[in-house]
């Protein structure tokens, strides 16, 4: 760990948010010697208080470790680019269209990679007017079903959440070509061009 490194973001992040050492200090219950002495680099935080200060600061663990923060290059939020990741202990949905630190139940979690949809993994779809009808065959029992759907095109997302033991069914307004995403809790996520 580089202290003079940690120091300095330390300082950086206090003046952002207007804090006094003092401020920080009594929020962590210390005394605001130790934050200046973290800030000058003649020590760094103790792990026992990394967790209390990374939410101070509003920065994750790893960024103070690191001494810095890397920010994302600007990619204007194209949904086309949306990254699922799914919680193996909990079944959290959580998306970025960006590179993102994801992490949930204590782990970090790495963006699902969607394979194009194939056998028992695909989804049939009806026009009904302007609208799309989806269903499908697969099982939805609590051990294995589809998760979420999600409809994603340039410049949107719609997420519909599944639950096992119900009818695997929804229906959206079309809004042109797009693709449509769906995770099985087994085999993972997968897609279809519609």
């Amino acid at each position: 760990m580089d202290c003079k490194k940690i120091g300095k973001l330390i300082y950086q992040l206090r003046k952002e948010k207007n804090m006094t050492q003092k401020q920080i200090a009594d929020e962590m219950n210390i005394s605001d010697k130790t934050i200046s002495k973290w800030e000058r680099g003649q020590g760094c935080p103790d792990i026992s208080l990394l967790q209390e200060l990374s939410q101070i600061l509003e920065i994750s663990i790893d960024g103070i470790l690191s001494g810095e923060i890397n920010l994302n290059e600007l990619v204007g939020g194209n949904m086309n680019k949306l990254k699922f990741y799914v919680c193996a202990q909990c079944n959290n949905l959580m998306t970025a269209t960006g590179e993102a630190t994801i992490s949930c139940c204590g782990k970090k979690l790495e963006p699902l990679a969607a394979k194009k949809s194939e056998n028992v993994h695909v989804l049939e779809i009806e026009p009904v007017e302007d609208e799309l009808f989806v269903t499908s065959k697969h099982e939805m029992k609590k051990e294995h079903y589809i998760s979420f759907l999600a409809y994603v095109r340039g410049d949107r997302a719609l997420i519909v959440k599944q639950y096992p033991e119900w009818n695997m069914e929804f229906r959206f307004r079309k809004q042109g070509h797009g693709r449509l995403y769906f995770y099985c809790t087994r085999d993972g996520l997968f897609y279809q061009t519609i």
